[in-house]
C-alpha cells in the first residue's frame, strides 16, 4: 500500500631491555652506590677532630648523586666518579656492615646515605611494575572504562523520566508528560485540506488539531491520481502537484517530526516500522545494512540470514546496529513481529474513517530500550514493578552475549534520581547558563529559526598564558555544546560564537573536538569549519521536540519573552488608548480595568490629564484597580449612549 522514505532511522616476561646481566660492570656500579655509607662509617672510626670538616661535604655529595639515580634517564657512571673524592681503605668490620645494611631490610641501624639510595630504587622499581599490570590483565583496562548506569523513574503515573548515566554525569536524558504526548512514529489515516503550489507541498488533517506538512517528495507516486507505470518513471519534480493531489485525498502518513512552536508536525507516507534488530519498509523494495557493523564476514552472514527468510512483494528492511551477535532465530522471530504488525496497519489503514491513529509508537521505555540500549550499560535502576518487569522482559529477548547488564528495582526511603544526585544535573538542562570547569560558561538561546551559542571566558586566570586559557575554555565548551545539543535535543541550524583565537593549531584542534563529541549524537549532523569571525555553524537533525516542551509552558506575564513593560509605560498606553478612543467614538462613559500599580499610577500621576479629558470630551472616565489582574492584562470599554 505505502512503503518507507529511505531517511536514516537507525540508531537506531622480563623487565624489558634496559636491564643488564650480572657482570664486573654492574658489580661495580653498585660498589659505587653503597660508597657513601663506607664513607660514613669509615670515618665514624676517626676521632672527632679528624672528622669534623670533610662531613658536610660528604653528605652533599652522596644527596646529589642519590637525587640522579632517582631521575628516570640513565646516567654513565664515569660521569659520577670524577667528582667523587678518592675514598679511604675501609677496615674489614666495616665492610661487612657495609654489605648487610644493602643487602637486607632487617638492619636495626641504617645510615641515612643508604635509605636515600634505598628508597628512589624502589620507588622506581614500584612505577615499573604498576605501568605493566594493565598491559598484562585486560580486565584491569575494562574496569577503568566508565561505569554506564541506566535510571528508569516511572514511579508516578504523570511522568516518565530516563537518564543514562556515566559515571555519575547524566549523557542522555528523555521524558515523558501526560500534559504533551510524543507523536512521532505514529502513523495517521489523514485527509489532504489543502494543495499548495508554491511551497510544493500538502497539508494533512490528522485529527490532531494542527494540520501536518507533507512534502512532495514525501508522497509515494501510489498516491498519483495518474497511471501507476508512468508515476514510478516520471522524477517527482516534472509533476504538478495539483494535478496528481487532490483536496479530500486519504493518504496513510507517518510523523517523523514533531509539532514544533506554530510549525505543525512535518510528515511522510514512506512508511517505517522499527523493531529491535531489523526496520521494516512496506512498500519498498531495498534492503541495507546499518554502516557500524563494520566487518564484512557478519556482513555477509546477516544477509544470508535474511536471504534464507521469505519476505512479501514489496516489503524493504535494513538491519539495524543491535543485530550484532543475533541468532537467525532471534532475527526471524523480530521480522514475523513486524510482518504481523503491518498486517494489522493496512487492516486498521482500510477500515478506519479518516482522520484517525492508526498505530501508536511504544512507549518511552519500550523505545528507549529498542532503541538505545547498549551491551555497555552494566546496570538498570529502576523505582516502579511494572517498570521492573518490563525490562526484565526486554533482556529476555537479547541474544546471550548482551544479557549481562542487571536490573534492580529502587525501594530506598529517597526518590531514585535524588539518590543519585541527578536532580541538580536536570534542572542545569533547563537553564540557559552551562558552566564549565574551568570558570569559563555557555549561554545556549534557542529561537524560532535558529539556535545561538555564546562561549564566554569568565574568570581568566592571570597565572596563565592568556592564549592557552582561551583554548582551554573553547575546547571544554567545544565537548558541552554536543552533550547539550543530545540532552536538550535542539536541532536545526545552530551557530556557536567561540573566543577568537589566533593561533591556527589552537582553531584546528577545537573543530576536531566538535567533531569527535558529536559522533556520539545519533542524529546527522554536518559542521563547519570556524570562520574568521569565530563561528562555527552546526546542522543537526531534530530527533523530537525541544525537551523543554513537555515540561514548561509560557509565561503568562510576558507571553515567553522574558520581559514585561514598566508601570509607567504601560500607564502612559492605556492613556493614548482611552484618548483615542473618546475621540473616535461617541461615547459617555470609559470603564478601565486595569492592574493595580497601574491603576494607581494614572489615578495618582495622571490624574489632571484624566480630569482634562472628561472636561473637554464631556466623559466619564472610570479606572478600576483590579489586584488580581496580571501586569500584561487590561480591560478598557467604551461605552455610548
Amino acid at each position: 500500500m505505502s512503503r518507507l522514505r529511505p531517511f536514516d532511522p537507525l540508531d537506531s616476561g622480563g623487565k624489558g631491555s634496559g636491564c643488564m646481566n650480572e657482570n664486573e660492570d654492574e658489580k661495580e656500579s653498585r660498589e659505587n652506590e653503597i660508597a657513601p655509607d663506607k664513607e660514613q662509617q669509615v670515618e665514624a672510626s676517626v676521632p672527632v677532630e679528624e672528622k669534623a670538616a670533610p662531613a658536610p661535604s660528604a653528605g652533599g655529595e652522596a644527596a646529589e648523586e642519590n637525587k640522579e639515580a632517582a631521575k628516570a634517564k640513565p646516567r654513565s657512571r664515569s660521569r659520577r666518579r670524577p667528582r667523587r673524592k678518592p675514598r679511604p681503605k675501609p677496615r674489614e668490620g666495616d665492610a661487612a656492615g657495609t654489605t648487610e645494611t644493602t643487602g637486607t631490610d632487617e638492619t636495626p641501624a641504617e645510615t641515612p646515605a643508604a635509605a636515600a639510595v634505598a628508597k628512589p630504587e624502589a620507588k622506581s622499581g614500584g612505577r615499573k611494575k604498576k605501568a605493566a599490570d594493565p598491559g598484562k590483565d585486560p580486565a584491569a583496562k575494562e574496569q577503568n572504562g566508565p561505569r554506564v548506569k541506566l535510571l528508569i523513574n516511572a514511579e508516578e503515573p504523570e511522568e516518565c523520566r530516563i537518564a543514562l548515566v556515566e559515571d555519575g554525569r547524566i549523557e542522555s536524558f528523555h521524558v515523558n508528560t501526560v500534559v504533551r504526548e510524543q507523536t512521532k512514529n505514529n502513523i495517521y489515516k489523514g485527509r489532504i485540506t489543502a494543495v499548495e503550489l508554491n511551497l510544493q507541498a500538502a497539508f494533512v488533517d490528522i485529527g490532531t488539531g494542527k494540520n501536518g506538512f507533507l512534502p512532495f517528495n514525501e508522497i509515494h507516486p501510489e498516491y498519483f491520481d495518474i497511471d501507476t507505470e508512468q508515476a514510478v518513471t516520471t522524477n517527482w519534480r516534472d509533476l504538478d502537484i495539483r494535478k496528481v493531489l487532490h483536496k479530500g485525498q486519504e493518504v496513510l502518513v507517518q510523523v517523523v517530526k514533531e509539532v514544533t512552536g506554530n510549525k505543525g508536525a512535518s510528515m511522510t507516507t514512506y512508511l517505517s516500522l522499527p523493531g529491535r534488530s531489523l526496520v521494516l519498509m512496506p512498500g519498498s523494495d531495498s534492503a541495507g545494512i546499518s554502516r557500524k557493523l563494520e566487518g564484512e564476514e557478519q556482513r555477509n552472514q546477516l544477509r544470508e540470514m535474511m536471504d534464507s527468510f521469505k519476505l512479501p512483494d514489496g516489503i524493504g528492511y535494513i538491519i539495524r546496529t543491535a543485530s550484532k551477535d543475533i541468532t537467525k532465530t532471534a532475527l526471524g522471530k523480530d521480522l514475523r513481529y513486524l510482518l504481523r504488525l503491518w498486517e494489522d496497519v493496512k487492516k486498521r489503514g482500510q477500515t478506519m474513517q479518516a482522520p484517525c491513529l492508526i498505530y501508536q509508537d511504544q512507549d518511552i521505555i519500550a523505545k528507549f530500550l529498542r532503541d538505545h540500549f547498549t551491551p555497555e550499560i552494566e546496570e538498570i535502576l529502576v523505582d516502579s514493578q511494572e517498570a521492573y518487569e518490563q525490562v526484565n522482559n526486554f533482556l529476555a529477548l537479547l541474544p546471550p552475549k548482551q544479557r549481562r547488564t542487571k536490573v534492580q528495582l529502587h525501594k530506598g526511603a529517597r526518590p531514585l534520581f535524588n539518590h543519585y544526585d541527578l536532580e541538580e544535573q536536570i534542572e542545569q538542562i533547563y537553564q540557559p547558563v552551562v558552566p564549565l570547569p574551568s570558570g569559563g560558561s555557555i549561554v545556549i538561546n534557542p529561537t524560532e529559526a535558529l539556535v545561538a551559542i555564546d562561549v564566554n571566558s569568565g574568570r581568566t586566570s592571570k597565572d596563565k598564558n592568556f592564549s592557552e586559557t582561551i583554548f582551554l575554555v573553547n575546547m571544554e565548551a567545544a565537548a558541552e555544546l554536543a552533550r547539550q545539543l543530545r540532552l536538550r535535543d535542539l536541532g536545526g541550524l545552530i551557530v556557536v560564537d567561540f573566543i577568537d583565537m589566533r593561533n591556527q593549531r589552537h582553531i584546528r584542534e577545537v573543530e576536531k573536538k566538535v567533531k569527535a563529541s558529536m559522533k556520539r549524537d545519533k542524529a546527522k549532523v554536518d559542521i563547519s569549519r570556524i570562520s574568521k569571525f569565530g563561528l562555527m555553524q552546526i546542522s543537526r537533525q531534530k530527533m523530537g521536540a525541544p525537551i523543554q516542551m513537555g515540561s514548561y509552558r509560557f509565561c503568562e506575564h510576558c507571553q515567553g519573552r522574558g520581559m514585561i513593560r514598566s508601570v509607567e509605560t504601560q500607564a502612559l498606553y492605556y492613556l493614548r488608548q482611552i484618548q483615542t478612543g473618546i475621540n473616535r467614538k461617541k461615547v459617555v462613559r470609559v470603564e478601565c480595568c486595569l492592574p493595580m500599580e497601574v491603576a494607581q499610577y494614572l489615578l495618582n500621576q495622571k490624574r489632571n490629564e484624566l480630569v482634562e479629558m472628561e472636561r473637554k470630551s464631556r466623559v466619564e472616565i472610570r479606572v478600576i484597580a483590579d489586584p488580581g489582574m496580571n501586569p500584561a492584562d487590561q480591560r478598557i470599554d467604551f461605552i455610548k449612549e
